[in-house]
């Protein structure tokens, strides 16, 4: 039986799309495969690492009739990655084993059962849903992930918060040194939802979610999978008490929840400092970077120096070597004198777009808040640290 039979670019774009989860060694062997089920000439593939599951599906040719099986999906994706792109692919099954042709290349792959596949059980109790459009989600994503934890013992901060409230959506992401916060408007009013991403779900998010951006090999794949709007199509999100689903795309997402009570961030963000100052986000960030090269890999610390109109950034490594620069800057406030883990400053200047940023300062011992004039829901707060 032919499985597909379509141009190779196509198939790789719907393989791609659902294979960012599949891990090379998995102590379950076919959680390493991916699923494949076909009805007619459209095929759904699903992926899962039995914490995350993705769907989609494709018209993708072939003979009719109904077949399932499941298939290695990285040695499947390196070897058609390995193929000219307009090459008109097949896939054939017999037996337990699979034929890939393209040309006059052929590759026999071992299956195993799709019977065996795990699938994850859905929750029964889902919260209403909601959507916002990719662009906006993937903006939220790109302004928090860097303030996410890795590996900490507080499982709670290994992730990104979510909470949609009234028509306001929030994620939050701290490792207990730093806070981003971001906001985005709903269309609708929506009860109090707040769960908690995991890391790999966030990352995997972020690679899926299309912005304006999106290549034309992302839109051909769009418009295979039914859905012409694809770049501009909404996200719709749905919560239940240990999971969380996304559809977007002609894609189902599912991903199970991190268990746990995440930090009040409305008591860490500080809402009185006194003295503010605005400046280009790039000088800025070229500076720090310039100044990182003397900081050691263990410790990063840099000093920032606010006097009025003058901001000078210090850094000095164990080798007695030191970096000084100085900026320009429409500050009229108090001298303070603060130091900082300088790649908690690049984090976040390296991630945000806009061409301004506004620190806001209590004292040298408080910590600092960045935000940006033209996206008011935007907050980022960062400890200070003695250099």
């Amino acid at each position: 039986m032919i499985v597909l039979k379509a141009a190779q670019e196509n198939i790789v774009a719907t393989l791609q799309a659902v294979a960012g989860i599949v891990e090379r060694r998995q102590t379950l062997p076919i959680l390493a495969n991916v699923l494949l089920r076909k009805d007619g000439g459209r095929i759904e593939c699903i992926t899962s690492d039995l914490e995350i599951q993705i769907r989609t599906s494709a018209e993708l040719g072939g003979d009719s009739g109904s077949f399932s099986t499941t298939i290695g999906a990285r040695k499947l994706i390196d070897i058609l990655r390995t193929l000219p792109a307009d090459q008109v692919v097949s896939l054939s099954a017999a037996q337990s084993k699979v034929t890939l042709q393209g040309g006059k290349s052929r590759f026999t792959l071992q299956t195993l059962p799709a019977e065996d596949f795990p699938l994850v059980q859905e929750a029964a109790d889902f919260g209403p849903a909601f959507s916002v459009p990719q662009k906006t989600l993937k903006g939220l994503i790109d302004q928090v992930h860097f303030a996410m934890a890795v590996h900490d013992i507080r499982y709670y901060l290994n992730g990104i918060l979510f909470v949609a409230e009234g028509k306001t959506l929030t994620l939050v992401a701290t490792d207990g040194h730093r806070l981003a916060l971001a906001q985005a408007t709903l269309a609708i009013e929506m009860p109090r939802q707040e769960v908690i991403l995991p890391r790999k779900t966030v990352l995997e998010l972020q690679r899926l979610l299309k912005d304006d951006k999106s290549d034309k090999s992302d839109k051909s794949a769009a418009k295979d999978a039914g859905d012409g709007e694809f770049q501009g199509a909404p996200i719709e999100m749905r919560f239940a008490g240990n999971q969380a689903k996304f559809n977007f795309g002609g894609m189902e997402f599912i991903t199970k929840l991190v268990e746990g009570k995440f930090p009040d961030f409305n008591r860490v963000i500080p809402k009185n400092h006194k003295n503010h100052v605005t400046l280009g986000r790039v000088p800025l960030l070229s500076g720090l970077q310039r100044a990182a090269i003397l900081t050691s890999d263990k410790f990063k610390g840099v000093k920032l120096s606010f006097e009025p109109g003058t901001l000078r950034i210090a850094a000095s490594n164990a080798e007695q070597e030191e970096a000084k620069e100085e900026l320009e800057i429409d500050y009229a406030g108090d001298s303070i004198e603060i130091g900082f883990n300088i790649t908690y400053l690049m984090d976040v200047l390296g991630n945000i777009s806009q061409d301004r940023v506004t620190i806001s300062l209590q004292d040298t011992n408080s910590s600092a808040l960045l935000t940006v004039p033209e996206q008011t829901g935007f907050k980022y707060v960062v400890m200070p640290m003695r250099i």
